[in-house]
């Protein structure tokens, strides 16, 4: 049996890897603390719950649902930029509904990238990213984060021979992995750098909300207004803890939005009609169930990095996000791989290896906060031992 060569890119994953140390751990009678995947453990709101039940009663919306049914969704989702960015979003031409961000990056290179167009994407960066160009037959060059730049790509630093091939950027913040966060002048400078070398800028915004501060995080579209380059991407997976629910939608350059529906009619159907009702319930929800969810996660990273600092391990406190950004100590700082499989073998506590993210990810170790305090706690106690003994 032979098989497409575009599937050669896929055969080493750091992720599926550390699945197998979970699996080792958990058949060597290891208690599991998961702090790898970033998957919310609070539940669904019980308003956005209703309507999805409600829904579930109309035989009306147990068919394929096409475009002209999700209208509803689309002009919620207008109303909701012009609230939030003070955005005028035409709901016909400029949103289109995804089943979760990650279809929006993973289809959208198929429409942008010919074999053998570079896309620029951020290292560390979230796998899918990069997969969406594979799947395209695109290479991909690495823009570094680094600490030093507040985890900024220096575009300046972008090769000219590599812009002359690229077609796409894709940016992403607040940032997983590195819970980094940018202003909207960033923004605005990737704009005039994507016009200029006539590049497609993707931004994913699944953390819009997840910000621990007064600070409002800015669209990638208030840096674009005329919409000329610019498609971003969001899900209702974080701030709305709907990730099995697979719901979220792309906002922005019309071109962009009918070439993506293009590459989505191909592959789906759109999510069930109920689960987009539920997901305009959310819209148009008060901040109030938001707040506490904010609060909780808040509470949960001064715990666990107060933790850490108290047995010797002091991290970066993070401004958004539900991660921890971990610069790796000493043995372990360009082996986080290797950490994070005997960590969960000896421990089972699982995080998430920095190389998993891209090159410049190696020496850092990501913990998703999806546990309680208490939990988290014991986890940072077994980290202890682990470092210690």
């Amino acid at each position: 049996m032979k098989f497409a060569d575009r599937i050669q890119r896929f055969q080493a994953n750091v992720f599926a890897d550390m699945d197998q140390a979970k699996r080792q751990a958990l058949d060597a009678d290891q208690s599991l603390i998961d702090l790898s995947l970033g998957s919310s453990d609070l539940p669904v709101t019980a308003p956005i719950l209703e309507t999805i039940s409600q829904s579930l009663q109309d035989p009306s919306t147990h068919g394929y649902l096409l475009f002209h049914g999700t209208r509803s969704f689309r002009e919620a989702v207008a109303a909701w930029y012009e609230q939030r960015f003070g955005l005028s979003i035409d709901p016909e031409t400029e949103v289109l509904p995804l089943i979760g961000s990650q279809e929006g990056t993973a289809h959208l290179p198929l429409a942008i990238l010919n074999p053998g167009d570079i896309a620029l994407l951020q290292d560390p960066g979230y796998p899918s990213h990069s997969g969406g160009v594979y799947l395209a037959g695109g290479e991909i060059y690495g823009m570094p984060l680094l600490a030093e730049n507040q985890f900024l790509p220096v575009f300046s630093e972008i090769p000219a021979k590599v812009l002359q091939k690229a077609r796409m950027m894709v940016l992403s913040y607040p940032h997983n992995p590195t819970t980094a966060i940018a202003p909207l002048s960033f923004f605005q400078e990737a704009v005039q750098f994507c016009q200029g070398h006539d590049l497609v800028l993707v931004h994913d915004f699944p953390y819009v909300d997840f910000v621990f501060s007064d600070q409002k995080m800015p669209s990638i579209l208030q840096a674009d207004l005329d919409r000329r380059c610019s498609i971003e991407f969001f899900t209702f997976s974080k701030s709305y803890n709907m990730g099995g629910f697979r719901i979220g939608f792309a906002v922005g350059n019309a071109d962009l939005i009918t070439s993506l529906r293009k590459i989505k009619a191909i592959v789906d159907f759109n999510q069930y009609q109920g689960i987009l009702n539920g997901a305009i319930t959310a819209l148009n929800t008060g901040d109030s169930d938001l707040q506490k969810t904010l609060a909780i996660f808040q509470q949960r990273r001064d715990v666990f990095v107060n933790a850490l600092g108290k047995m010797g391990w002091v991290v970066p406190n993070p401004t958004a996000t539900m991660y921890i950004w971990a610069p790796l100590p000493e043995p372990w700082q360009q082996q986080s791989v290797e950490f994070c499989k005997q960590l969960v073998l000896q421990t089972g506590v699982a995080a998430s290896p920095g190389a998993g993210f891209g090159p410049a990810g190696e020496g850092y170790v990501r913990f998703a906060l999806v546990q309680d305090p208490d939990t988290l706690i014991t986890a940072v106690d077994r980290i202890d031992s682990f470092l210690h003994t």
